[in-house]
């Protein structure tokens, strides 16, 4: 059995594709963590580090960065058909 990748989503609790993203990940039964960067300034800062970005959804998928809801990478990453 093939063992899940790490995915964890950059997101704030008012980002419609935030949300759209985890509705996604649940839909397909794929853990991930949740780091609400409007609240861990620590997260924000140190995704703005890592990816140049300051907008959300970043999500990591065993750290290869995705940014915004890129459902077709997400897709190519996870091997979802």
């Amino acid at each position: 059995m093939q063992t899940q990748p790490k995915v964890i989503v950059f997101s704030t609790p008012t980002c419609s594709f935030c949300n759209l993203a985890k509705r996604y990940f649940r839909e397909k039964n794929i853990r991930f963590n949740d780091v609400d960067v409007s609240r861990d300034e620590k997260a924000a800062r140190d995704l703005q580090r890592m990816t140049g970005q300051t907008g959300v959804p970043v999500i990591l998928i065993n750290n290869r960065p995705v940014i915004g809801f890129d459902k077709p990478k997400i897709n190519q990453l996870l091997n979802i058909k």
